[in-house]
C-alpha cells in the first residue's frame, strides 16, 4: 500500500519566459495505490504527472507532504534507509530505447541485477540464466531470439517488453509506467497495455499509470481509479469508468472532447467542451487554476480555489464550483 498526502514539489525556472520564477509542479497531491491496485494520472504536458511518478519511484525528492509505503513514512528516513522501500517500486520509462544500454546485449541487461540478487540470496549460478529466460517468457518474448541481441536489433514493442522484464528482476510490488506506450507503434500499444493488465492479475503487482491519453487508462483494469491533474492539482478523481462516462469538471470534459472516436471520423459528443484560450504558465495562481480557460467561469472561480469534494457518488470527487455531467463523447465510445 502506497499513499501520498499533501505532496508538493516546486522547481526554480532557470531559463525561458519563466526564468527566475518558482514553478509549482505539484500542489498538495493526495493519492493511494492499494496492493495489486491500479491508479492512472492523466493530464496535458506540464501538469506534474511525470514528477509525481518519479517521486513515487524514489527518483525525485518532494518539498512537503508525505509518501507512506506499507505504513512507513519516507521523509524521516535517510536516503540509504529509503532504498529498500523504493526498490520495490520500479519505473518503466517512456522511451524504451534510451532506457536500455545500447552497448549491452539483452542477456547482459537482465542478468546484471539477477547476479546481484543471486549473490545476496546465495542462489546457484544457473538460477540467473533460468530466471532471465523465465522473465522474457512472462512478458511474451522468445528468449532464444532476443537474449543475444542488442536493443537496436529489436522493435519498439519488444524493447518495451524487455524494459518491463528488467523491472521484474527485483520482484517489485508496484510498477510506475510513465507514458509507457506513447513511443510505440499504435498497432502494438494495446498488446503492451494488455501485458501490464495481465501482470497485475498474475503477479498481484500494483500499477501507477501515467498518460496524457485518457482512452489508454481504461485498459489497465476494471477496478482502476483515475486522477485528472491540471497544473499540479487533482481536479477530478474516481473510478475510471465513472470519470470517463460521466465527467463533471470542465477540464476533464475538455480532455475527453479532444479524444478521437475511431469510426472513420472524429465525432464529438453533443456538449463538447473547448478551453477558451491556450495554456499560459505565466497566469497567476489565485482562484481556480483552470478559470482563465474555462467556458463556464464565474466571479467566484476567479477569487477562490476550489478543493476536492464528493459529488452524489462518494467515490467520485471534483474541484469545481459548477460541476455538471456533460455528454462530451458519443455513448458508443465508452460502451
Amino acid at each position: 500500500m502506497i499513499t501520498g498526502t499533501g505532496v508538493t514539489k516546486t522547481y526554480r525556472q532557470r531559463g525561458g519566459m519563466l526564468a527566475g520564477r518558482d514553478v509549482p509542479a505539484l500542489r498538495g497531491i493526495d493519492f493511494a495505490v492499494p496492493r495489486g491496485g491500479a491508479v492512472s494520472f492523466i493530464g496535458e504536458s506540464g501538469c506534474g504527472k511525470t514528477t509525481l511518478g518519479r517521486i513515487v519511484a524514489g527518483l525525485e525528492t518532494y518539498d512537503s507532504g508525505e509518501i507512506v509505503i506499507d505504513g512507513t513514512p519516507m521523509s524521516p528516513l535517510s536516503p540509504k534507509r529509503r532504498q529498500p522501500f523504493f526498490r520495490r517500486i520500479q519505473l518503466i520509462h517512456q522511451d524504451p530505447y534510451s532506457a536500455l544500454n545500447p552497448t549491452r546485449t539483452i542477456q547482459q541487461t537482465l542478468t546484471a541485477p539477477l547476479e546481484l540478487r543471486a549473490r545476496h540470496t546465495k542462489r546457484p549460478g544457473s538460477w540467473v540464466d533460468d530466471r532471465a529466460e523465465e522473465l522474457l517468457s512472462l512478458v511474451g518474448i522468445d528468449p532464444g531470439y532476443v537474449l543475444g541481441r542488442y536493443p537496436h536489433q529489436l522493435s519498439g514493442g519488444m524493447r518495451q517488453r524487455v524494459v518491463i522484464a528488467r523491472a521484474l528482476t527485483v520482484d517489485p510490488e508496484m510498477l510506475v509506467a510513465d507514458e509507457s506506450v506513447s513511443m510505440i507503434d499504435v498497432s502494438m500499444r494495446l498488446s503492451i497495455l494488455a501485458l501490464l493488465r495481465d501482470l497485475r492479475e498474475r503477479l498481484d503487482i500494483g500499477l501507477l499509470f501515467i498518460t496524457h491519453d485518457i482512452a489508454t487508462a481504461r485498459y489497465i483494469g476494471d477496478d482502476s481509479e483515475l486522477y485528472v491533474l491540471y497544473r499540479g492539482q487533482v481536479v477530478e478523481r474516481g473510478p475510471t469508468e465513472t470519470v470517463i462516462s460521466a465527467p463533471v469538471h470542465p477540464y476533464t470534459q475538455s480532455l475527453l472532447s479532444a479524444t478521437p472516436v475511431l469510426h472513420g471520423l472524429e465525432r464529438p459528443g453533443e456538449e463538447r467542451v473547448v478551453p477558451t484560450e491556450a495554456l499560459d504558465e505565466r497566469q497567476g495562481d489565485s482562484g481556480c487554476l483552470f478559470a482563465r480557460r474555462c467556458p463556464f467561469r464565474t466571479d467566484r472561480c476567479d477569487g477562490e480555489r476550489p478543493s476536492l469534494v464528493h459529488g452524489l457518488d462518494v467515490s467520485h470527487e471534483h474541484a469545481c464550483y459548477h460541476p455538471r455531467p456533460r455528454g462530451v463523447i458519443p455513448v458508443e465510445a465508452v460502451a
